[in-house]
């Protein structure tokens, strides 16, 4: 009597639950990790434009960049002044620029963000023109730290 080499049917049913309960166990795993990483990238995103921001209005208070209208409380006008540039003072071909170009916002998948200037309430959604004091993400969602990323 010969008996051949094989797995039988109980042992691949319970191969494939053990197999089942580890993929199961790594996908939300997987899905974390991605949110994670676009939640950075947006960290980033915003820390980026915010410094360009405020080195815009160091250098136009220094009178190194050609300076905004004083209402603009030496603000950028819109975002893509920061990517353009602007003229450096004593030179009229030199332009500095703050931004190489517009973030992405992870969540958007656009280079489209919220603004504010300096007499919109902090909290408001809506920008009211005339220079770019602060940056928010235009998404919906809410972050793993249960705050909004309107709010970040």
């Amino acid at each position: 009597m010969s008996r051949q080499g094989g797995f039988t049917l109980l042992e691949l049913v319970v191969t494939a639950t053990v197999l089942l309960i580890l993929a199961s166990a790594t996908v939300p795993l997987a899905k974390n990790g991605l949110r994670r990483q676009q939640e950075l990238e947006l960290r980033r995103s915003l820390r980026e434009m915010r410094m360009a921001i405020d080195e815009y209005k160091k250098l136009a208070e220094q009178q190194k960049i050609k300076a905004p209208p004083a209402e603009a409380n030496f603000y950028p006008a819109t975002l893509e002044v920061l990517v353009e540039g602007v003229p450096a003072t004593g030179s009229l071909s030199r332009k500095v620029r703050f931004l190489r170009r517009l973030p992405v916002d992870p969540f958007t998948g656009k280079a489209e963000w919220g603004m504010r200037n300096t007499n919109d309430d902090p909290t408001s959604t809506s920008w009211g023109g005339g220079h770019v004091y602060d940056v928010f993400s235009l998404s919906q969602g809410t972050g793993m730290n249960g705050i909004p990323y309107k709010e970040w």
